[in-house]
């Protein structure tokens, strides 16, 4: 089976409802290559490791969350992202990233991707806009911090790091995936006990501990395998064209 580069575009774009996000990347399509698009390769970042696996794979686009042009970064094509973007463009490989749509969607996000693996049912987002990036809720059974941990670990097959009291009851938890640890303001303020994200700042134990609220730092790429693959086995289902995840170990 094959799609149309554009038609996967369209689709991509209008499903993760990208145009009321404001982000600090473009969405979409970001390299163009091959009109007919017979197998795509999904992952978290487009890395040159990535493509190398696509090129491999002969794939004719790759769908990632984190992928180029970011804003403050320099904007000549040289170097290393010189290296990428030839490589995608020799190959006719085209780039396609979703950056905070795809933290959002509501079943395919990483966000809900992350809650799914972690047995949370959401009872609302982080924030009160219409389309939150992170979400609160709770587990299906009272545990202790302790026990949370445990869970992540073996969800995410990574030791998390942990700030808080291990014997402590969890209620209501917020998390939001990647290097959101800035948000452990609004979990508190949302009322949560616990707070999980990807990465962990030096000033985020101490708000932690000030706070009230705990603290669990997972991994950016390890909250974030999600999304994109779950987009990936959507896209495989709706359209019937090869979708292969592709996991480039990341220990960030």
């Amino acid at each position: 089976m094959t799609i149309a580069r554009d038609t996967l575009v369209q689709f991509c774009n209008d499903l993760l409802n990208i145009s009321v996000f404001r982000d600090y990347c473009p969405n979409g399509l970001q390299v163009e290559g091959s009109k007919e698009i017979k197998h795509i390769v999904t992952g978290v970042t487009a890395c040159e490791a990535l493509i190398d696996q696509a090129i491999a794979l002969k794939a004719d686009a790759i769908l990632v969350h984190h992928g180029y042009f970011w804003k403050g970064e320099s904007e000549p094509i040289v170097g290393m992202k010189a290296k990428r973007i030839r490589k995608l463009m020799h190959h006719d490989i085209s780039l396609l990233a979703y950056h905070l749509p795809l933290d959002a969607h509501p079943v395919l996000g990483n966000n809900a991707q992350l809650g799914q693996r972690l047995g949370l049912t959401v009872e609302g987002g982080l924030d009160d806009s219409p389309n939150p990036i992170g979400f609160v809720g709770r587990s299906s059974e009272a545990v202790s911090l302790d026990e949370l941990a445990s869970t992540v670990s073996q969800a995410l097959g990574r030791e998390p790091l942990v700030v808080g009291n291990l014997a402590a009851k969890v209620d209501l938890i917020g998390w939001c995936t990647g290097g959101a640890q800035s948000y452990i303001t609004a979990a508190a303020e949302k009322g949560c006990s616990v707070y999980i994200t990807g990465e962990v700042s030096e000033k985020t134990v101490h708000e932690s501990r000030e706070l009230g609220v705990a603290f669990i730092a997972a991994g950016h790429h390890a909250t974030e395998r999600y999304g994109a693959k779950a987009l990936g086995e959507h896209i495989e289902n709706e359209y019937g064209v090869k979708v292969t995840f592709v996991d480039i170990d990341n220990p960030a």
